[in-house]
């Protein structure tokens, strides 16, 4: 249950940094990429409350928190659920894929926007950093 609960936390504060590190880029370079973190509008069930800009944070939160937690119990039966390497590598390579989800709505950034895609996947991979590092030091 203690495990459980620090992945939760590592979760949260690795979601924090994420949204932290593509606001700096928006800021920077004026990339909406971004927007996709709390962007719920390709999903039909979720898509009623896509408008109130909580409803975005909590899916943030809840889709870091809980693809941190499923993927450090995928990992266990290969005895690699506490180096870093594997997140880096899924949480990088998922964002990649999952950026394409941008097709699917009409909210900025298109899906051929290669700086957005870019900005995008460099974000994912800080955020598999961070998850590795705090699992790494926490657990």
């Amino acid at each position: 249950m203690v495990t459980f609960l620090q992945l939760i936390l590592i979760g949260a504060v690795s979601a924090i940094i994420l949204g932290g590190v593509m606001k700096i880029i928006r800021k920077l370079t004026d990339n909406k990429a971004d927007i996709l973190l709390y962007n719920m509008d390709y999903m039909p069930v979720l898509k009623r409350w896509s408008d109130k800009w909580i409803t975005g944070v909590i899916f943030h939160f809840a889709t870091c928190i809980c693809s941190v937690v499923v993927l450090y119990y995928l990992l266990i039966p290969f005895g690699l659920e506490l180096v870093l390497w594997p997140y880096i590598l899924v949480f990088t390579a998922g964002g990649a894929i999952l950026y394409f989800l941008s097709a699917l709505t009409k909210t900025p950034p298109a899906y051929n926007d290669f700086a957005a895609w870019f900005s995008w996947t460099f974000g994912h991979c800080i955020f598999g950093i961070s998850v590795g590092y705090f699992i790494s030091i926490w657990i």
